[in-house]
């Protein structure tokens, strides 16, 4: 895949996890797929990772990311982001700022995603 491919799918899976859609983020993941976050800890597999994504869009319902700065290499797509949130027991928001890597397989499934969030 080219690196514009790249950068689409990274953008694609960014439109569909502002919208919570984590039915149609699952199958952009690799079954053996890895998330990092120094936010949301570690996580493995496909399973694990929508668990993850479910709980995270029920605490935060109105989670959305603003990403900036694609780049892509050696099948990397790398962009910064700000997160805003509102949590939805307390009320109380969320803000978060950093920088996200999406590497893909050679087909264009995600194999690994880190997140550095401060």
């Amino acid at each position: 895949m080219t690196d514009s491919e790249l950068i689409a799918l990274a953008k694609a899976y960014l439109e569909l996890s502002n919208s919570h859609r984590v039915d149609l983020i699952m199958p952009m993941f690799a079954a053996g797929a890895r998330y990092t976050s120094n936010a949301m800890g570690e996580h493995r597999g496909r399973a694990t990772i929508g668990d993850m994504m479910h709980g995270f869009f029920n605490k935060y319902p109105d989670a959305y990311w603003h990403a900036t700065n694609f780049r892509c290499e050696d099948h990397r797509v790398t962009f910064d982001f700000t997160l805003t949130a509102t949590e939805a027991s307390s009320g109380a928001r969320l803000a978060r700022s950093g920088g996200e890597e999406v590497e893909f397989t050679a087909d264009g499934a995600i194999k690994k995603l880190t997140v550095d969030a401060s």
